[in-house]
């Protein structure tokens, strides 16, 4: 079978792996029987529903020619291939499950871009949505020809049937990016009705444009935290290119009043001038974040770092916390000038104020992760209050404990291709968003 070129992109990395592969403990198996969908890359939830939730379409940028016409032989409107979709799943707790488009990204200040690593990566609905009917998404677009990776809002014009206003997008955040990796673009909110965003460093390689050492020069290298509502006594961002403003200069967001940079004057031993913070900025250091969560029942934040050539790694997100790319990747030193590590072993990274990733692997069990979700439903024993992740490039799918201070992980199950996980919310199953078109659930074998 031709494999689709942007698959072999998606994270610069091989798929191969020579490593035996353990017998699995628990099993996957059709999440919605006779639903596909179009490259799924995150699921996210209805909040206070058990019926519902939506799975995030990256979008295709290339059919191929094979694909271009339907069964009657009739060319396939460009629709069914470009601009990444929100599809709603319905009936998750009768079991009688239906999909329904009920977004379609179209950019109207310039073309929405799915090559590599782009494409439609994230989406949120307000944690208040029957008051505020808001949701929020993260995409790529071309503006003049120039890359850039989006935030914005778009309007609930009616919750039961749930639509969306396809007119209605507001831009929050357009950053303009050097390159079309490590674009992370996950989305989630927290208990604290707070906005969180991931953004990688930027693309290219071993941190090529020197962003993630900073919190001062754009969007890039961490997860931001943003007051979507504007609540009383929170401050405004401070300007900067990406930030969008309305008519009067004011950004269409505020900075929760205790993000931990607020008021910095330095930053890994570099004097900083306040007005020019990212004060949106929560957690530092990171390459790409690619897939961060929140354990429901801690809010624990987790979240998988996408590594260079030689360990993936796993954190716990705290706010403040600096995770020391591009000094370290995983618990080792980098090495620019050896990133591949063929000279030496990169030794492990002395004591310093960057926090330790909980569980780093090498290359002998995978090659790019894909950050996961915490399981506390009762179905699936093999997994309970284990931290679920997996690696998309191995297919291996893991099952990471505390045990006494010291993080151990166990490799439960092989799916290929894992580009995001979510929830069932009618049973707390977990639920993984596969590339070949499926959303499958992990079940007790």
């Amino acid at each position: 079978m031709r494999s689709s070129p942007f698959l072999a992109l998606l994270f610069s990395l091989s798929l191969a792996t020579s490593v035996a592969l353990a017998e699995d403990v628990v099993g996957l198996e059709q999440a919605f029987p006779g639903i596909s969908f179009s490259l799924p890359v995150a699921i996210a939830p209805l909040p206070g529903s058990k019926d519902v939730v939506f799975v995030v379409e990256k979008g295709d940028p290339a059919p191929a020619p094979e694909a271009e016409k339907s069964a009657d032989g009739k060319k396939k409107k460009a629709s069914a291939y470009f601009g990444g979709k929100v599809q709603m799943v319905t009936g998750l707790s009768t079991g009688k499950f239906r999909k329904q488009q009920v977004l379609q990204i179209s950019p109207k200040d310039g073309k929405f871009e799915a090559g590599g690593e782009c494409g439609f990566l994230g989406f949120a609905v307000h944690p208040r949505v029957a008051e505020a009917k808001q949701v929020f998404v993260y995409y790529s677009l071309k503006i003049e020809n120039k890359l850039h990776q989006r935030v914005s809002r778009y309007t609930v014009s009616s919750l039961d049937p749930f639509t969306i206003d396809a007119d209605s997008e507001q831009p929050l955040i357009t950053q303009l990016d050097p390159a079309s990796n490590h674009n992370g673009g996950d989305l989630h909110f927290g208990r604290d009705g707070y906005l969180y965003i991931s953004c990688g460093d930027g693309g290219a390689g071993g941190d090529a444009f020197d962003n993630a050492g900073y919190i001062n020069k754009g969007f890039f290298a961490a997860v931001f935290r943003i007051d979507v509502d504007k609540k009383a006594g929170n401050p405004a961002p401070n300007p900067h290119p990406a930030v969008v403003t309305d008519a009067k200069g004011e950004a269409y967001y505020s900075v929760p009043a205790d993000n931990p940079f607020i008021g910095a004057t330095a930053h890994r031993g570099r004097p900083l001038e306040s007005k020019t913070i990212r004060t949106e900025t929560w957690a530092t250091g990171l390459r790409n974040p690619w897939r961060f969560s929140f354990d429901p029942k801690t809010g624990t934040c987790f979240a998988g770092d996408v590594g260079q050539n030689l360990f993936e790694e796993i954190d716990i997100l705290v706010p403040g916390g600096d995770y020391g790319w591009h000094d370290v990747e995983g618990l080792h030193v980098f090495n620019q000038k050896d990133a591949s590590g063929k000279k030496a072993p990169p030794a492990l990274a002395a004591p310093s104020a960057f926090k330790a990733p909980i569980h780093e692997y090498d290359r002998k069990l995978g090659n790019s992760v894909t950050g996961g979700v915490v399981y506390h439903g009762d179905r699936v024993p093999a997994i309970d209050g284990a931290y679920v992740f997996a690696d998309f490039g191995s297919g291996r799918i893991f099952a990471l404990r505390e045990n006494a201070g010291k993080w151990e992980s166990q490799h439960v199950a092989t799916e290929h291709t894992i580009a995001g996980f979510g929830y069932d919310v009618s049973n707390d199953d977990v639920l993984v968003a596969t590339l070949s078109g499926q959303v499958k659930r992990i079940v007790r074998k």
